[in-house]
């Protein structure tokens, strides 16, 4: 959040960072790629402080005790970024969103599991039905861990859970594992997020056929006729 601008810059280790930030000090997101894998980055689109895509979603949702007017923004910016990715592409979101979707899934059973922590509050609702609109999956909430590892947000004695991937619902069973490292902390209070996706790679046979070309003659009238 302290760099200001639309770029793109090797932060070393054999790592590429490509963020986007309006004013440098309040928002900005950004996403890190192996060097390896940021030459075969097609696009990337920055379209707020609070959202950046490379089909690998990086966003910012507003505090709890910001303007609904701002929140509306948000969601607003969000709903375009993801209604813009073609349904049969893979579909990654990864957020502060800055709510809480609760513990259980009774009535949300086809966007959520029974595993996240405490209760909702407005802002997870705002994710919950996001998801559902987008026909997404929390993935947090899939896999039972214990409370240090379920924990995304930890300053002095308060602890929650403000980070989610949401991942699209058909392509749920393509991950394997959801978990925070309670030891690794990319910011002073939130902790990283990571999951395991499983893709099948579908080999390629292309069959060489060869041929040939029967020309025929024939006469007429005195005359040769080709085909």
């Amino acid at each position: 959040t302290k760099w200001k601008g639309s770029k793109a810059r090797n932060i070393g280790g054999g790592f590429k960072l490509f963020f986007h930030s309006v004013d440098g000090k309040r928002d900005g997101v950004g996403v890190i790629l192996k060097e390896e894998y940021s030459k075969s980055v097609v696009e990337v689109k920055r379209v707020s402080g609070g959202w950046v895509m490379i089909n690998v979603i990086s966003a910012y949702a507003p505090q709890v005790g910001c303007e609904m007017e701002e929140k509306g923004k948000c969601w607003s910016d969000s709903d375009e970024v993801v209604e813009g990715v073609p349904t049969n592409e893979r579909l990654v979101t990864g957020a502060d969103f800055n709510g809480h979707v609760g513990k259980g899934n009774r009535g949300n059973k086809e966007v959520m599991g029974r595993y996240s922590f405490k209760e909702r509050n407005v802002e997870g609702q705002m994710v919950v039905d996001f998801a559902k609109m987008m026909e997404m999956a929390v993935v947090n909430t899939y896999f039972k861990r214990n409370e240090d590892h379920r924990v995304t947000y930890k300053s002095g004695g308060r602890c929650t859970q403000v980070d989610y991937v949401l991942y699209r619902r058909c392509n749920l069973k393509e991950i394997g594992d959801c978990k925070v490292l309670a030891g690794d902390s990319v910011a002073i209070q939130h902790r990283m997020v990571v999951w395991r996706m499983v893709l099948e790679v579908k080999k390629r046979i292309v069959r060489t056929v060869r041929g040939s070309v029967v020309v025929k003659r024939c006469w007429m009238n005195g005359q040769l006729l080709q085909k």
